[in-house]
């Protein structure tokens, strides 16, 4: 196993040898436990999803606009200027 260095503040310092007393584990097996449990949660928060997708809900929801608008060039003629 290899070992990392960490700066953290006293006040975590504190809270984590607190833990690691009640729980009867070493505070690196705390702090192994609690990054694992992070980290599986940062895999599983990052599910991709398109924009298209994201955006599904709202594809149809304007109304009264031009019919071909997204197909019409006329429309973006003064576009950028």
């Amino acid at each position: 196993m290899d070992n990392i260095s960490i700066k953290i503040p006293d006040e975590l310092r504190q809270r984590l040898s607190s833990i690691a007393r009640t729980s009867r584990l070493s505070q690196s097996e705390v702090v192994r436990r609690a990054l694992t449990q992070y980290l599986d949660e940062q895999v599983h928060s990052r599910d991709f999803r398109s924009a298209a997708a994201l955006a599904s809900d709202l594809a149809g929801c304007v109304q009264g606009g031009p019919r071909d608008l997204a197909a019409n060039p006329e429309y973006l003629d003064d576009f950028g200027r």
